[in-house]
């Protein structure tokens, strides 16, 4: 009894540690992910903590249960139009993509290492998927507002990106157990397995788990009980069966966030914490099994395989799958060096430890040291990476909205949506019936200063004044826009020098600053950016026009309203030119 008293002690010691010491390295920038696994190392047996954990078995249970909820709450907060965007891109990079890193590490680790193959390659299986949890904590953590379609396209690759890396790390551990032939036809329906029943967990599950809740009439606490139960019972159902329980997890979290549902809400707001405290345990767990004087040894090689991963092998792969989408060179340089490594890596390396391989340690030390490296060098620069190639927007401003769940189907298509009138909005000023909303919504009731009177009584609004809108789901985002402050580009001009509606004709930008430029007198700046990118622009999207480069600064819903220009874009240098020649080529 003791002992156990001793141990919750120690356990949420550790934790809050964790919470204060990463709010407190936020401020210099520090990854948060890497400062957990730091605190699990000086908590292990050769820190100052001097705690004793060497239960693989566990580890893996804890990690597993982990990332399916990490990987849940992913798939919760990817917008389902940002995953229609990067689909393909992310798939390209989650199958072709993770297969060239692991050959390319693998071949480097039997050049560098004179290894096997078998060796080498299950050394590049480990390390090649990025982690969702990694990706999700840089970007959201730090704030930080990228072109759509790159910030779509990491994301959604560190999301499905697992189950490849699983095969063949799984594969590879029983060739080294019982060398045998495993002829190709064998490993592709492995691979179609592991894929296509995955896909059709996730989506099954997702699908069920929506009707659960719409159906279910219980208190409100305990719908992100039934979602956390659904995600970790969809995520064993899937591992169980062979297929990938990761994507099944990525999924189903993304067809239950991509539906409006009467827990919306309490669910997001209660897997933001379940995910954290996930992310706080796997990587305090982690910490704690690393023994750092096991590492010495390995440092070197270890330090050669993370540079030909992050410099060699993330590139070439992430180039050759993205050309074919038309992604410029910045964009493939930075989602090359944002290819973020952390949980994912070292639990794969926990196989091998459980199979009971002899030089299995190898393989863990390896692992978490190119784990470390990638959180140093690429968690650390990743702010200073997207000014460098020129791909953060201005960040969105934050707009204060409390949303009202509606209880039935009422609330699957329509929602309440409560705003406080921001100072510099677009609606200070105007009387509540003449704002220009959707036809779909209307003002309920404006309160000020404590008294509630209906639109059409109500004064023109002010600062300070609350507004209470029924509106669809897929309408708040033009509510957002009307009731927050207007968005305010930065002084690098990162949305163009000047700004242009979407309907101006692409013959007056050719007029003002390219007469040479050709072009068809009747198209409009939108239709012609729209083009640009396959129909499916966002803000921030740049595309060359002639001399200038124009940029969408502005959208109501799928339609571009506002497009700036650049008078003086980066020049074409002469590699540029030869990659796009190369990419018409792949065409």
């Amino acid at each position: 009894m003791e002992a156990s008293h001793h141990l919750i002690l120690l356990g949420s010691a550790l934790v809050l540690l964790s919470i204060f010491a990463g709010v407190f390295s936020a401020r210099f920038g520090a990854p948060l992910l890497l400062v957990f696994l730091g605190l699990g190392m000086l908590a292990g047996e050769e820190g100052p903590g001097g705690i004793r954990f060497r239960d693989f078995h566990a580890a893996y249970l804890i990690g597993s249960i982990a990332l399916a909820i990490i990987l849940f709450d992913g798939g919760l907060r990817t917008d389902p139009n940002a995953f229609r965007r990067a689909l393909w891109p992310s798939l390209a990079l989650a199958t072709i993509g993770v297969l060239l890193t692991a050959a390319i590490v693998g071949a480097a680790t039997v050049l560098l290492f004179s290894t096997s193959w078998t060796r080498g390659l299950l050394i590049g299986a480990i390390v090649a998927p990025t982690d969702a949890a990694a990706v999700s904590a840089l970007l959201h953590l730090r704030r930080l507002e990228l072109r759509a379609r790159v910030a779509a396209t990491l994301e959604v690759e560190s999301g499905i990106n697992d189950p490849i890396a699983v095969l063949l790390a799984v594969l590879l551990v029983n060739l080294l157990e019982v060398p045998a032939a495993l002829s190709g036809s064998s490993i592709i329906a492995l691979l179609a397995w592991e894929l296509m029943g995955g896909a059709a967990f996730g989506i099954g599950g997702g699908y069920l788990l929506l009707a659960l809740i719409n159906r279910l009439e219980a208190t409100s606490g305990l719908y992100p009980i039934l979602a956390l139960a659904g995600a970790t019972a969809l995520f064993g159902a899937a591992q169980t069966v062979g297929a990938s329980g990761f994507l099944a997890v990525y999924l189903g979290g993304l067809i239950l966030g991509g539906h409006r549902h009467r827990a919306t809400q309490v669910i997001n707001q209660a897997f933001d914490a379940f995910a954290w405290l996930s992310q706080i345990v796997l990587f305090l767990m982690l910490g704690l099994l690393v023994t750092p004087s096991a590492l010495l040894p390995i440092l070197g090689p270890s330090l050669a395989i993370a540079a030909a991963l992050m410099l060699l092998a993330r590139p070439v792969a992430v180039a050759l799958c993205l050309l074919p989408f038309r992604y410029t060179v910045p964009e493939i340089a930075f989602i090359s060096w944002v290819g973020l490594r952390g949980a994912v890596p070292i639990f794969l390396a926990i196989i091998p430890v459980l199979a009971g391989l002899p030089d299995a340690a190898i393989f863990f030390g390896v692992a978490f040291i190119v784990v470390l490296i990638s959180l140093i060098l690429q968690g650390w620069t990743v702010a200073a990476a997207a000014r460098m190639f020129d791909l953060d927007v201005p960040p969105l401003q934050q707009v204060s909205r409390l949303d009202i769940d509606l209880p039935g189907r009422l609330g699957d298509e329509n929602t309440v949506a409560g705003y406080r009138v921001d100072a510099r909005c677009r609606a200070v000023s105007k009387a509540a019936e003449a704002l220009p909303l959707p036809p779909t919504a209307s003002v309920l009731v404006v309160i000020r200063d404590g008294v509630a009177r209906s639109a059409a009584s109500a004064p023109p609004l002010a600062a300070g004044d609350y507004v209470l809108a029924l509106t669809r789901p897929q309408d708040l985002a033009l509510l957002d826009r009307l009731f927050g402050p207007r968005s305010r580009a930065d002084d690098r001009g990162l949305l163009g020098e000047f700004a242009f509606d979407g309907t101006t004709t692409l013959a007056a930008i050719a007029n003002l600053y390219d007469p040479t430029a050709a072009t068809n007198g009747a198209v409009t700046l939108a239709e012609f950016v729209a083009s640009r990118f396959d129909g499916t622009p966002a803000v921030g999207d740049r595309t060359r026009f002639g001399a200038v480069e124009l940029i969408v600064r502005d959208m109501q819903g799928d339609t571009i309203t506002q497009v700036g220009v650049e008078l003086d874009p980066a020049p074409e240098h002469a590699w540029y030119s030869w990659f796009q020649r190369l990419r018409r080529l792949l065409e």
